[in-house]
């Protein structure tokens, strides 16, 4: 765009912000960042997740699954970095309602693989109360997620305070210090956005820090509930 200043010299400005608007499909867009998110949560779970695989571009994304991905290719594993052994799988169902034959599918699909520790379910449409029942067939932890909660990562938020989990041992550490017991900290609901984020389950304790300009240096703990 060409124009002039206040004192009449022609200016030349960049490219309109127009000409950064993504003309591929909507449908490829929620695949790609949904994927980057979910990655993102694993590694900071502890799972070995590679760099390459996070930082990959949409355009190389696009390059790799299409404007129309197929759900199926965006399935993957990935094993824990302290322990080899415990192993979570991510699968992507389709659009519309998930029922109890897709979950009774998926289980008689992954009922021989003995290493799996826990299954990450992204939805993009509703799962009945059936087909939610009919989860307990898994010997493991399912979790779900919708994809629209995946578009962005909730612990990158300029106004989310920094969340820690404690282990164990820094857990009772810490109530000891106090002198506390357990249900005298503070409650975090496990149906809380960033309980999900980091799988967390009752009983687990995270450390809050805040960053604000007012809340800066404030610390409080949370005890999943």
């Amino acid at each position: 765009m060409e124009g002039e200043n206040g004192n009449g010299d022609e200016v030349v400005a960049g490219p309109c912000l127009s000409g950064f608007v993504d003309d591929g499909s909507t449908e490829s867009h929620r695949y790609f960042l949904s994927r980057r998110t979910v990655l993102e949560m694993l590694r900071d779970r502890g799972y070995s997740v590679p760099s390459s695989e996070i930082d990959l571009s949409l355009q190389d994304f696009r390059s790799l699954h299409g404007q129309n991905p197929d759900a199926d290719r965006l399935c993957f594993s990935t094993v824990h970095s302290s322990d080899p052994s415990e192993r979570m799988l991510v699968i992507y169902c389709g659009p519309g309602i998930v029922k109890v034959n897709v979950i009774r599918g998926l289980h008689s699909q992954i009922a021989n693989k003995d290493t799996l520790s826990g299954l990450i379910l992204i939805l993009q449409g509703q799962i009945t109360s059936q087909a939610l029942k009919t989860l307990d067939l898994y010997p493991f932890k399912v979790e779900i997620f919708q994809i629209t909660d995946l578009l962005v990562n909730i612990t990158k938020h300029v106004l989310k305070p920094q969340h820690q989990v404690l282990t164990e041992q820094a857990k009772q550490a810490l109530l000891k210090k106090f002198n506390i017991e357990e249900k005298q900290l503070p409650r975090i609901s496990q149906k809380d956005a960033i309980a999900k984020y980091y799988g967390l389950e009752r009983g687990q304790v995270v450390k809050v820090t805040y960053s604000g300009d007012i809340t800066k240096g404030h610390v409080t703990y949370r005890c999943v509930w």
